[in-house]
């Protein structure tokens, strides 16, 4: 017997790029890349995102889609004592409110917004990269470590739209965990 969970999150970005902007050394700067935070985004079973740099690639078949929750973002900089980021700044396709993701990894979900339900099949951690020091803040890369968002195969064809969406899970969700490491890493020494 499958047991079938829904959550109410709100798709907030969905961010498609042709190009790697982070990439070589942080220093140099980031690639001056287009990228859009569209209102509307066609999802290809197996492929991604069309017109996303990960689209089609075998590399990315199993994570072509990366779905990340803002809670994440907003913890970070509260550790930080920042400011709030941006969240294009990691560069995540999906971004949610809402939504535990850890708990999807190997697990087939769906997310279902306006224009119709679009599976997924949650693949790994989304790691965070080095740049994260320089795109956000000092010391980002370490805490995003964990809460980096969710790699992900989509499993239809479709289309996903900004706005008030359903997150559709195998297995029990804690919205109220989205901003929590799922990874502990020990503390630094002084």
């Amino acid at each position: 017997m499958t047991h079938e969970f829904r959550y109410d999150v709100e798709i907030l970005h969905l961010l498609v790029s042709p190009a790697h902007a982070y990439f070589g050394r942080a220093r140099d700067g980031a690639a001056d890349v287009v990228t859009t935070d569209a209102g509307t985004v066609e999802v290809v079973a197996g492929k991604g995102i069309v017109g996303d740099r990960f689209f089609g690639k075998a590399a990315h078949m199993d994570a072509a889609v990366t779905v990340f929750a803002v809670e994440s973002l907003e913890a970070i900089a509260a550790e930080l004592g920042v400011a709030p980021f941006d969240p294009l700044l990691p560069r995540r396709n999906v971004v949610l409110r809402g939504a535990e993701l850890t708990p999807l990894i190997g697990q087939d979900f769906a997310l279902v917004s306006a224009d119709g339900s679009v599976g997924f099949h949650g693949g790994r951690h989304a790691h965070p990269c080095a740049w994260m020091d320089r795109v956000l803040a000092p010391g980002a890369h370490r805490a995003m470590r964990g809460r980096g968002g969710l790699r992900c195969r989509p499993l239809d064809s479709g289309h996903l739209t900004r706005g008030p969406a359903v997150l559709v899970s195998p297995v029990p969700l804690d919205p109220g965990a989205a901003g929590r490491a799922s990874v502990r890493l020990p503390s630094r020494l002084p």
